[in-house]
């Protein structure tokens, strides 16, 4: 961000989402090809799987179908020790490695 977006706000959410759509559309770009219409864009947004993304965690995968577009079904538990935020518990929720 320091390089692309010196201006951009670190704290704001909004940053972290806008990074991820951009994210996710590049790679439904690279699923067209060539084929650019909005019927192939649209066929492609809804077929994406086990894709990760830069800001969430490695174990979260987006994942989305014909009949699913809610592309992040899966979470995990954090808690603040007071210093840092610290994982624990299984990743839960949607099926890993798939839709």
């Amino acid at each position: 961000m320091d390089k692309y977006f010196p201006d951009g706000d670190k704290t704001d959410g909004g940053t972290v989402v806008g990074y991820s759509a951009a994210q996710t559309l590049v790679q439904v770009l690279k699923q067209c090809g060539d084929d650019l219409t909005r019927a192939r864009v649209m066929k492609q947004a809804a077929a994406i799987t086990d894709l990760h993304l830069g800001m969430l965690l490695p174990s979260i995968l987006v994942n989305t179908g014909p009949a699913d577009f809610a592309p992040i079904e899966q979470m995990q538990m954090m808690r603040f020790d007071g210093k840092t935020w610290e994982l624990f518990g299984p990743v839960m929720g949607g099926t890993p490695g798939g839709t």
